[in-house]
């Protein structure tokens, strides 16, 4: 739903639950995707939450619900669910989703549910919740379709009808030997467009691609977004499958990663703001801000050096806002198109020379126009003073200089911190904002300098 449907749906469940419209929150319940609703209670007052909460029933619709919902929402509705029926929702979500959700819990009331979900279901958990976060192994599906090589295409469409009626992706249909070890993959397409006494081995894909358990998840969600795959298997040391990735984590994950880079390049941490307390938001931010702090005292200091300068020609500050900015504009551009490069898998560091040879040229084509078009508002405006038309190329030479720079140093930061493993999102801003400023205050007075014979 888009957004003004979302606040219909809010207000119709607002108004019904005011009237007590008991049989027609139901009908909306059962009509009404989890993914929507999930929004709507977030608009809710505490009160409306409960109510609405109360009138659903169905474990593995509550149990959608659950994965939707943000963790502090999630949290304050278990507390309200009846122990057994909270088993029977874990028992009845995804894996993957009930791993991730009983690690939000504390650990005894989570134990406790392992202990008493269904033997298959609580194995499964236990054993994504043995790998360590943000791997494939702790988001993988356990449920997947595995058959040997010699089945035929008969025989899986009659396991597909019969024996695996539960499974949650089964687009795809993974082949093992006789020893259990992955070798193939086939589509459902494939699977449906061959004779019915074909065996899988005649079919099947070979060229696949696979993940360990302990792969990144962010490296994971770049080969899917590559290939355009639906799933990726999980293979163990003996390439034998443990799980499948679905594309639906991610999409979670690449947007939690894109969400994470975009709130570390701005110096506010990985949490979303709603989630911080005033306290934690400011304890954040402060060292970010120090950073930038300093590089405006080492401006200052630069600028005071060149004060007598200044007392001559008091024209000269007029320009220190626009070099400054456009220096600082494109340096943060740079950046984050190379930290976005990075993160995506796009760029690497043998790509350094490129990338930066690439910038660094947008850099100086970039400062020539606008180093033109500041020269000559600066002709213009001061067209009485004898010194006009120094002072021209000396904002222009100074903006030229200024872009290029930043261009070049909002490239070559994020590589260079990738080279030495530091992550570029969380140092990259800082640096690039900071150095930037005071070169371009320095370039500036001193190209002045020279031009005007100060």
């Amino acid at each position: 739903m888009h957004n003004e449907q979302i606040k219909i749906l809010t207000a119709s469940l607002k108004r019904l639950l005011r009237r007590g419209a008991t049989k027609q929150l139901l009908n909306i319940i059962k009509k009404t995707h989890m993914a929507d609703l999930s929004l709507s209670f977030k608009e809710l007052s505490l009160d409306n939450r409960e109510k609405l909460f109360a009138l659903m029933h169905d474990p593995e619709q509550i149990g959608d619900l659950f994965s939707l919902l943000d963790e502090s929402l999630y949290l304050e509705f278990v507390k309200t669910v009846e122990f057994n029926k909270l088993v029977k929702i874990f028992d009845q979500m995804p894996s993957d989703d009930a791993a991730s959700l009983l690690t939000l819990l504390d650990e005894e009331l989570s134990d406790q549910i392992l202990e008493k979900m269904q033997k298959k279901e609580s194995d499964s958990v236990e054993q994504l919740l043995s790998y360590e976060e943000d791997t494939a192994g702790s988001l993988m599906v356990t449920d997947f379709i595995a058959l040997e090589e010699e089945v035929m295409a008969k025989q899986v469409i009659e396991a597909l009808q019969n024996k695996y009626l539960d499974v949650e992706m089964p687009f795809y249909i993974y082949v093992i030997d006789e020893y259990g070890k992955l070798v193939g993959v086939s589509s459902l397409r494939q699977l449906v467009v061959v004779p019915p006494e074909k065996p899988l081995k005649e079919f099947m894909a070979r060229d696949l691609i696979s993940v360990k358990p302990y792969t990144d998840r962010e490296e994971v969600a770049r080969l899917v977004a590559r290939y355009d795959y639906l799933a990726i298997p999980v293979v163990d040391s003996d390439n034998k499958i443990v799980g499948i990735v679905t594309v639906d984590d991610v999409i979670d994950i690449l947007h939690e990663a894109a969400t994470e880079d975009i709130l570390k390049m701005a110096g506010v941490g990985e949490e979303y703001i709603e989630t911080q307390t005033i306290l934690r938001g400011t304890r954040i931010r402060l060292p970010w801000l120090f950073a930038s702090f300093l590089g405006g005292v080492a401006a200052f200091f630069i600028i005071g050096g060149f004060e007598e300068n200044l007392a001559k020609f008091t024209s000269l500050a007029a320009f220190i806002p626009v070099i400054m900015g456009m220096g600082g504009n494109i340096g943060t551009q740079s950046s984050t198109i190379v930290v976005r490069g990075i993160a995506t898998g796009r760029i690497n560091l043998n790509d350094f020379t490129r990338v930066v040879s690439k910038e660094l040229s947008v850099g100086l084509i970039l400062g020539v126009i606008y180093g033109l078009f500041i020269g000559v508002i600066a002709k213009f405006t001061f067209a009485a003073e004898p010194f006009s038309l120094a002072l021209s190329f000396a904002v222009g030479l100074a903006i030229l200089s200024s872009m290029s720079i930043a261009a070049l140093v909002g490239s070559m930061v994020p590589l260079i911190l990738e080279k030495f493993h530091v992550d570029p999102a969380v140092a990259t801003g800082p640096f690039v904002t900071t150095s930037i400023d005071i070169v371009s205050v320095y370039c500036y007075f001193t190209i002045a300098t020279v031009l005007l014979d100060l």
